[in-house]
């Protein structure tokens, strides 16, 4: 029964999404006041009934209904609860209605709390918003049901992927959905401005908070799902340039450029035309990535589904979105012309650089994931494009962007000189040359790095500045404290972001550090890695909810001294017949000792070790990160009070 009832939610959901995306549409391009009020009661019901549809799916998972379809092939009675309601959105059907769900809460949370907005404008963004809605919900009802019977019912279900079953895949696609959906919001604003054939400040102060919650829940997401590869794969490493690994960074650059370009629209009044580009192109890339993870042109561990009609499905929904909305931008975008004048060394200079080279990298990823499947349709040629590509392809994009980073900042709006700026950073350049000789001093000639450590200092320290310039702390020091608290969260918000990014690349260059071993070693053996002896205990059995494993102890001495006892695994899940590794790790703020168990061979364990300096300051300059797009956020001056948009003058012309 509840099955049923989910399943005409979902229909009530598809009627109501296609009411909104032709109602208000209408009736703002005749002006009826009635229909576009139409608007938010519409896209409240499609939160209604999505929400409906989505806790039916939660309810069956839960009681583990084997005469869904969907529980049979992703549940078992045995799991967890946890991973019993993971499984709902664990699995291609499910993660669709999660994928709905969060549109429809984006569309009630505009309906509910855009008062500000005038009254066509908000009729139309909602409108695209649900004429997105009913595309995705038809590619539900047409191709993935998730409520489908089965019958006779199954004893008992297959079970969900075992690699999946884990916390950080239960909450990593919800946080990447937030992101993705997120931008489908400053999507239906650019094509709401294209219709109108307006952009202004207003508009740029519409869209940043949506791109800004975007950006920040994609940036948790990404970091989560890089978190759990790291410690779940036991493959020792943070990001592999994985195709769908890209698919995710992909929006996440559009969007990091749509962040910075949004506010010299509100600022500006410039970059308009720049700026509907990019938050068209920020949900292609969200729509391009659902795509390439369903549609099986792709393999990668991350895929969700291996069908080819219902990838036909996505690249219709793709091409109508996407190819619609760029043949409006094509038409109504001549029409806005830019009205804010700027010169090139300004901030708005400034963050023109930066959207080109976060456009670069962006060009670079989609070329490099997507060449190899054109070189197999067009050439007939089987090509792999890895890591080697990838990071000689965007160290030069990368290095003027984080050096310019710190500077960008500090410029003054429409004509900067150099100098001055140069000189309120003189420090951060200094501690910058001090950590990369410290660094070629203590490894020697590993340039790569070096590089790493000192961007990373000069984008901190940039930071720091910025605040210490804006506060005046040592030209006016008994004023600096009154002007800390008086200085916009938004400020605060963007220095902590930037900040972030410089303990995520301290992170990764301490990766390139990083050094490991291969052993065979039999119980009671050891060996040295890092100056630290690895001696391995012995290796026993045990048994687990739905899994048994083989668990190995290890002691880990320092100088004779116990510093750590890890105890890696390997899973072994009866009912997938599948094998997992369960890496075992000893994190600390400098480093971690990071330890996988392999087969076992003669009587000896065999051991991958690895020593990774500074690790976990990835994931957490990530969280620093999406602590300041929250602080950002959290500016009641970013969220509300848009300015009022001008009346055009108009001359009355004598009959």
């Amino acid at each position: 029964m509840m099955a049923e009832l989910g399943h005409f939610a979902l229909a009530l959901a598809m009627a109501l999404a296609l009411a909104l995306s032709v109602l208000p549409l209408w009736g703002a391009a005749r002006g009826d006041g009635r229909l576009m009020a139409a608007a938010p009661p519409l896209a409240l019901g499609l939160l209604v009934s999505t929400a409906a549809a989505f806790g039916a799916l939660l309810y069956v998972f839960a009681v583990n209904d084997t005469s869904v379809a969907g529980v049979v092939q992703n549940s078992h009675s045995a799991k967890p609860m946890l991973y019993k309601l993971a499984g709902a959105w664990g699995n291609h059907e499910g993660s669709m209605v999660l994928w709905v769900l969060i549109l429809a809460l984006c569309s009630g949370a505009v309906a509910g709390f855009g008062r500000g907005l005038p009254t066509a404008l908000k009729a139309r963004v909602l409108a695209v918003l649900g004429l997105v809605a009913s595309g995705f919900l038809a590619f539900i009802l047409a191709t993935s049901n998730p409520f489908n019977r089965v019958w006779p019912p199954a004893p008992d279900g297959n079970g969900l992927n075992p690699v999946l079953q884990d916390p950080g895949l239960a909450f990593h696609p919800p946080l990447l959905y937030l992101g993705y959906v997120g931008f489908a919001v400053t999507f239906a604003f650019a094509v709401a401005a294209l219709l109108e054939g307006r952009v202004d400040a207003a508009w740029g102060r519409w869209v940043r908070p949506w791109a800004l919650a975007a950006w920040s829940f994609l940036t948790l997401g990404i970091a989560l799902g890089s978190w759990w590869a790291y410690y779940e794969l036991g493959w020792g490493g943070y990001w592999f340039w994985d195709p769908v690994e890209n698919a995710s960074l992909l929006p996440w650059l559009a969007g990091t450029a749509l962040l910075h370009s949004a506010i010299v629209v509100e600022k500006r009044e410039a970059l308009k035309i720049w700026t509907v580009l990019l938050a068209l192109l920020a949900f292609a890339m969200s729509l391009l990535g659902t795509f390439l993870v369903r549609s099986g042109v792709l393999n990668s561990v991350h895929a969700f589904a291996n069908d080819p009609e219902r990838g036909v499905f996505i690249l219709c929904l793709l091409g109508l979105y996407i190819g619609g909305a760029f043949a409006l931008f094509a038409w109504r975008a001549p029409a806005m012309a830019p009205t804010g004048v700027f010169a090139p060394l300004s901030r708005e200079g400034g963050l023109v650089l930066n959207n080109l080279l976060l456009c670069s990298m962006a060009a670079v990823v989609l070329t490099g994931t997507l060449w190899p499947m054109f070189a197999d349709l067009l050439f007939q040629q089987k090509i792999s494009v890895g890591p080697p590509f990838f990071n000689t392809a965007m160290l030069p994009l990368s290095v003027p962007l984080v050096m310019a980073m710190a500077a960008g900042p500090m410029l003054p709006w429409k004509r900067a000189q150099l100098w001055p700026v140069l000189q309120r950073l003189w420090w951060a350049a200094v501690l910058a040359a001090l950590g990369f000789a410290l660094c070629l001093a203590f490894n020697g000639v590993r340039v790569g790095p070096a590089l790493g450590f000192t961007a990373a200092i000069w984008l901190i320290a940039g930071a720091a500045a910025d605040i210490i310039d804006r506060i005046a702390l040592f030209r006016r020091p008994s004023a600096a404290l009154a002007r800390a608290r008086g200085l916009p969260r938004a400020a605060w918000g963007a220095a902590i972001a930037h900040a972030g990014l410089g303990v995520s690349i301290l992170g990764m260059a301490g990766m390139g550090l990083a050094t490991d071993k291969l052993v065979a070693l039999p119980p009671g053996g050891s060996t040295t890695l890092a100056g630290y002896e690895w001696r391995l205990d012995g290796v026993a059995d045990v048994i687990g909810p739905n899994w048994t494993a083989r668990h190995a102890t290890v002691t880990v001495l320092r100088d004779g001294a116990v510093v750590t006892v890890m105890h890696p695994e390997r899973r072994f899940f009866p009912l997938a017949r599948q094998t997992t590794t369960e890496a075992a790790i000893h994190t600390t703020m400098a480093s971690d000792l990071y330890l996988v168990l392999g087969e076992e061979e003669g009587g000896r364990a065999v051991l991958r070790i690895h020593h990774n300096p500074l690790a976990p300051w990835i994931w957490l300059g990530a969280a620093i990160m999406a602590l300041g797009g929250g602080i950002s956020l959290s500016d009641r001056r970013i969220r509300v009070a848009a300015p009022g948009r001008k009346r055009a003058a108009t001359a009355r012309v004598p009959a």
